[in-house]
């Protein structure tokens, strides 16, 4: 990872592709997924994660099935924090999965294509576990957000 800052990680058009790759997982979801990134990670990743899912309202959804990724650009850290709702029903085998994939992505070099692949994935278990019924909104933005570290 670069020492770039947190907006300029992803180029306009890996922005796009993220946030494409969100607004598709998401079609058939109710669940919300979330990109969080900032260039420290003063602390535990997960611990940060958790932090900013809170911070950007997640746990507002109805469902409590939101997923955030935590990416510390500099520091070369991230976590992925699932909410109760969707982790009651994935468990931590899950989550340590999508994080052993994301970090053989990382490590090749491949940013923007590991995290498009972690959030397919993700929005897969989230169509099956919380499918999208007629009245779903999208209830957070599907920009990325940019952390002050």
């Amino acid at each position: 990872m670069s020492a770039r800052k947190a907006e300029q990680f992803f180029s306009s058009d890996e922005v796009a592709r993220i946030v494409a790759a969100i607004r598709e997982a998401e079609a058939g979801t109710s669940g919300e997924i979330r990109i969080h990134l900032q260039r420290r990670c003063p602390g535990d990743p997960l611990a940060l994660a958790s932090k900013e899912f809170v911070k950007s309202g997640m746990e507002a959804t109805v469902c409590r099935n939101g997923v955030i990724l935590f990416i510390a650009t500099e520091d070369h850290r991230f976590a992925i924090y699932g909410d109760q709702g969707i982790h009651a029903k994935v468990g931590d085998d899950y989550w340590a999965a999508i994080r052993d994939a994301l970090a053989a992505d990382f490590g090749r070099g491949e940013f923007c294509e590991g995290v498009c692949r972690a959030i397919g994935e993700i929005g897969r278990v989230l169509k099956t576990a919380f499918p999208r019924e007629c009245n779903d909104v999208n209830e957070l933005p599907d920009a990325p957000l940019f952390g002050s570290e």
